[in-house]
């Protein structure tokens, strides 16, 4: 993950936000829909136990996949990135237990190179690779892997197309994983990891997903405050992601010394297939944590976007994006996401209901800022409560918390609540693409996979998109395209 460091906003700033706006914003770089269906984080951790438990009585012998506190926990990186360092620093930062990273893996050998350095400069102790345990290529995944022992922790934090493919593995090998957000990009991919998901869960394996605002604890306690009643029903969230040019959304053309296939990996955040495009990697935490707030994920979305500067650019994006979502109960969540220099900014997720409002986050990820309000809108007259800072860092928590779980063999799988918060996200971005209404059945069950067979891939692969005449890739048309996205 790109872990922001951000000006913090002092206690009495916030107060004076008003509908769209705050004081100092800086940004991140970057089935069934009854109700019933919809399980919150608690609910599942509770449903996830159910079925360990099942499983046991049902006589099939859960393999042992935890580590004692005296144990030392190795850890492979798939994915050398930003993200995946990032990942992996906080992962040696944990105090339960001893931990090493022992292996790496990339399809790029500079990647491997930086992240070694990185992580060598501060935790010195801690990174035990030696050069044998350094790949590079498609395959290098499975050779990182096999230098884990069942128990281990896998961390993938590749572009989301290859998710299902490393996921798969890790069951093979009995693994525990660590797995950045998205989790999936499309229907069909969303159907093979809730498999994969299920069959974690038989295996209890324990798995977290990088949607961290679920670990913050500042939200915790508001998700809590909401759920006592305290701002009465939820009847509608608003959340913006409303930035300059972001991360790799916006593509120039492909230099000469590059394949398509490597070009759409590098910069994965302008292609749908490899990593769901803006909308999947910018928007989902703040679709996931108004979710949250909510305990259920929206069962449609209508949407509208367009694409205004984009010059030279080849990338599948709009540059804004206006969506809005429903849920089972008819409550809504508008979100507005841009990327366009020059304008307003706003980062931030609000919860109105019928007694009250809340600041769900603002001015980014962390602090959140999280507070209760008797006003219809967060003002500082209105304040009936709000965490006291300075707020614990979630990036840290969500991995503390992972690591425990599996020293102390507890109960502990995200991927079916990754796979929803993903699969909303891109339900959302189907609906601006198509200019169709999108049902959560629609997206899950539509046929259109973005690049099948990546289990197969290799660097002399043909990419999953290929490009016109013109050196230009397919882009979404609403209206023209109305059941698929290009």
């Amino acid at each position: 993950m790109f872990v922001n460091h951000k000006k913090r906003i002092k206690p009495n700033e916030f107060h004076e936000i008003t509908d769209r706006q705050s004081k100092d914003h800086q940004f991140c770089s970057f089935m069934n829909t009854d109700n019933k269906n919809l399980t919150s984080r608690r609910d599942f951790l509770k449903t996830t136990g159910t079925i360990v438990a099942a499983s046991t009585l049902a006589g099939i012998t859960l393999p042992h996949v935890h580590a004692a506190s005296s144990d030392t926990i190795h850890v492979a990186l798939i994915g050398c990135g930003g993200r995946g360092t990032d990942a992996v620093r906080q992962a040696l930062s944990t105090t339960s237990g001893p931990i090493e990273v022992v292996a790496l893996a990339d399809v790029y050998e500079g990647h491997v190179k930086n992240s070694y350095n990185s992580l060598k400069d501060g935790f010195k102790d801690k990174v035990q690779v030696p050069e044998d345990h350094k790949f590079v290529g498609f395959d290098a995944y499975k050779k990182a892997m096999d230098c884990l022992k069942p128990g281990d922790v896998a961390v993938f934090a590749t572009p989301p197309a290859f998710r299902w493919v490393h996921f798969s593995y890790a069951i093979e090998k009995n693994l525990n994983v660590f797995m950045e957000k998205p989790v999936t990009v499309d229907g069909p991919t969303c159907k093979k990891m809730f498999k994969l998901g299920e069959e974690s869960v038989s295996k209890n394996m324990k798995v977290g997903v990088g949607l961290m605002c679920r670990h913050c604890k500042a939200r915790r306690e508001l998700h809590d405050r909401i759920k006592d009643g305290q701002i009465g029903d939820i009847i509608l969230l608003r959340a913006y992601r409303m930035a300059g040019a972001t991360g790799t959304a916006a593509c120039p053309p492909k230099p000469a010394d590059k394949t398509d296939l490597m070009y759409q990996i590098d910069r994965f955040h302008g292609f749908l297939w490899s990593g769901g495009g803006a909308v999947s990697d910018f928007l989902i935490h703040n679709i996931d944590e108004c979710s949250w707030m909510k305990d259920a994920f929206p069962v449609k979305a209508q949407a509208s976007g367009g694409r205004h500067y984009r010059g030279n650019c080849v990338d599948q994006n709009f540059d804004e994006y206006s969506i809005e979502y429903t849920f089972a109960d008819g409550a809504k969540l508008y979100l507005e996401g841009r990327c366009i220099d020059g304008c307003f900014g706003d980062h931030s997720s609000f919860a109105h209901g019928s007694k009250g409002s809340a600041i769900i986050s603002t001015g980014g990820h962390m602090p959140s800022h999280a507070s209760l309000y008797k006003t219809i809108s967060p003002k500082k007259e209105g304040l009936i409560w709000q965490f006291p800072e300075p707020e614990p860092n979630p990036y840290q928590l969500e991995w503390d918390e992972l690591i425990s779980a599996i020293r102390e063999d507890k109960p502990y799988n995200e991927v079916k609540r990754g796979i929803e918060a993903s699969l909303v996200t891109s339900m959302g971005r189907m609906a601006a693409h198509t200019g169709q209404i999108i049902t959560y059945d629609q997206f899950l069950n539509n046929p259109h996979e973005f690049a099948p067979g990546l289990d197969g891939i290799t660097a002399q692969s043909p990419a999953p998109l290929q490009p016109g005449a013109d050196g230009k890739y397919p882009i979404p048309e609403p209206g023209i395209k109305k059941d698929r996205e290009y």
